[in-house]
C-alpha cells in the first residue's frame, strides 16, 4: 500500500500544543542572558539542534523575516516558532513564557527602588546609569559595524543623530527614520542584496491583511483617540504602541523613543528611567520588558502592576500583528529592490538614533566626573574585550557606584 504524503504544516495544523511551547520558552525566559543576538543563538540550540522543530534553512528564514520588521527580533522569532508549533495560542504561549520572567523581575525592581535607596544610598543607582553608558557604547559599535559598513550609510547615521538631537521628541526620531528610508530608496540601491530563502510558515492572505489593517488603524488612530478622550491610559498605550511599531534594530534602539515619550511629559523621571535601563541589562529575556518597569514607576495612574501590564501589551502588540500580517506577503516584498534599499537606509538611521541617545540622556546623566568615566571605561572593557556577562557588569557597576559615592 502506498504511503500517504504528510500534510504541509501551517498555523492551523499545528504539530504540538501550547503547553509544550510554554514550557520550552519558560526555560529560555529564565536563562537567556546577553541580548537579542544571544537569544537567537539560544533559540537555535533549543529548537533546531535539540528539539528539531525546524531545520537550519527554516530557522534562517524566520530570522530573516523578523530582522526585516520593526520590533524586538528575538521575541518575534519566538512568536513565529510558537505559531508554527501550536497555532495562534502557541504564539501567545511563546511570548508570555519568554517575556513574563524578566517583566516581573523589573516590576519588582521598580517597587524596591525607594526601599533600596533608603537602605544603601543613591550611589548604586548612579552606578546603574554608568553601566548603561558602557552597554549603549557597545551596542552602537556593534550595530555600526553591521548596518553602516560604507561611507554613505555612516554619513546617513550621523545625519540621523543630528536630526534627532535637533528635534528632541518622538516625532523627531520618527522623522529621522523616515528620512533614512527615503535616502535609502534614492541613493542605496545596488549596494548588496538581502539573502532570499523560502519561509516555512503559512498564514492566509486574508488573515494577514486583517492583522496589517489592525496594526495601521491603531498606529494612526490611537493618537487621535488619546487627544479626544484625554485618557491617561490611552495616552500611555499609544506611546508604547508607537515605540513598538517604529523601532528597527533591536532592544537598545527603543531607548530614545521611550525616553522621549515618558520623560518630557513628567511621567517618569530621567534618573528612574536610566536606573531601570541599567537594571534591565542584568536580567534574562527581551530588553523590551523595560516597558513593564516604566509602567510600574509611572507618576500618574495607571501605574504599578496595571501600568506595567498596559505598557507591556502596548509595546509587544505591534510585533504580533506584524509577524502574522507580513507572512503571506513576505516572499514578494523582499524581492523588490525598493524595499531592500529602504531597509538599508532605515537601519543606518537607527544607528544614528542610538548614537544620539548615547549622548543624551545616557552620557549626560551617567558621566558626571572623572571617576564615572573611569568606571564606564572599565565596564566597556569588561564587555568588549573580556566578554564578561552583562548582568555581572551591571552588578559590579552598582557596587562601584556606591563605593564612589561614599569616598
Amino acid at each position: 500500500m502506498d504511503r500517504q504524503e504528510a500534510p504541509q504544516l501551517t498555523p492551523t495544523t499545528p504539530q504540538g500544543h501550547a503547553g509544550e511551547v510554554f514550557a520550552a520558552f519558560l526555560k529560555l525566559g529564565l536563562t537567556s542572558f546577553g541580548g537579542p543576538v544571544a537569544h537567537l543563538g539560544y533559540f537555535h540550540d533549543e529548537f533546531v539542534v535539540r528539539r528539531r522543530w525546524f531545520d537550519e534553512r527554516a530557522y534562517a528564514d524566520l530570522v530573516a523575516l523578523c530582522q526585516f520588521l520593526p520590533g524586538p527580533a528575538s521575541s518575534q522569532v519566538g512568536m513565529a516558532i510558537g505559531l508554527s508549533r501550536a497555532g495562534y495560542l502557541g504564539a501567545l504561549a511563546a511570548w508570555a513564557a519568554f517575556t513574563l520572567p524578566s517583566a516581573i523581575a523589573l516590576v519588582l525592581f521598580a517597587f524596591s527602588i525607594g526601599f533600596l535607596g533608603h537602605a544603601f544610598g543613591s550611589g548604586w543607582l548612579h552606578g546603574l546609569k554608568v553601566a548603561a553608558v558602557a552597554v549603549v557604547v557597545l551596542a552602537v559599535l556593534s550595530m555600526a559595524r553591521t548596518l553602516t559598513p560604507d561611507r554613505e550609510r555612516a554619513t546617513l547615521a550621523v545625519a540621523a543623530a543630528a536630526v534627532t538631537l535637533a528635534f528632541p521628541s518622538a516625532w523627531g526620531q520618527i522623522g529621522a527614520i523616515v528620512l533614512g528610508g527615503l535616502v535609502g530608496v534614492t541613493f542605496l540601491r545596488g549596494t548588496g542584496t538581502i539573502a532570499h530563502a523560502e519561509l516555512p510558515l503559512s498564514v492566509s492572505r486574508w488573515t494577514g491583511a486583517v492583522a496589517l489593517a489592525v496594526f495601521f488603524i491603531l498606529l494612526i488612530g490611537l493618537p487621535f483617540l488619546a487627544a479626544a478622550t484625554g485618557s491617561q491610559s490611552v495616552a500611555l498605550f499609544n506611546a508604547f504602541y508607537r515605540a513598538g511599531s517604529l523601532v528597527f534594530g533591536g532592544g537598545h534602539v527603543v531607548l530614545p523613543l521611550l525616553q522621549a515619550s515618558v520623560v518630557p511629559p513628567g511621567w517618569v523621571s530621567n534618573d528612574a528611567f536610566l536606573a531601570g535601563y541599567g537594571a534591565a541589562q542584568a536580567i534574562p529575556g527581551p530588553l523590551f520588558t523595560f516597558a513593564a518597569y516604566l509602567g510600574a514607576v509611572m507618576g500618574p495612574e495607571p501605574n504599578g502592576w496595571a501600568g506595567a501590564a498596559l505598557c507591556l501589551v502596548g509595546i509587544f502588540l505591534p510585533s504580533f500583528l506584524l509577524v502574522v500580517g507580513v507572512l503571506p506577503f513576505w516572499e514578494g516584498l523582499r524581492r523588490t529592490p525598493t524595499a531592500q534599499a529602504a531597509l538599508k537606509g532605515v537601519n543606518a538611521a537607527v544607528v544614528g538614533l542610538l548614537l544620539a541617545a548615547l549622548y543624551n540622556p545616557v552620557w549626560t546623566a551617567g558621566i558626571l566626573s572623572s571617576a564615572d568615566f573611569d568606571l564606564a571605561a572599565a565596564a566597556f572593557l569588561m564587555l568588549f574585550m573580556w566578554r564578561t556577562p552583562p548582568w555581572m557588569v551591571v552588578v559590579l557597576c552598582a557596587v562601584a557606584g556606591e563605593v564612589i559615592s561614599i569616598l
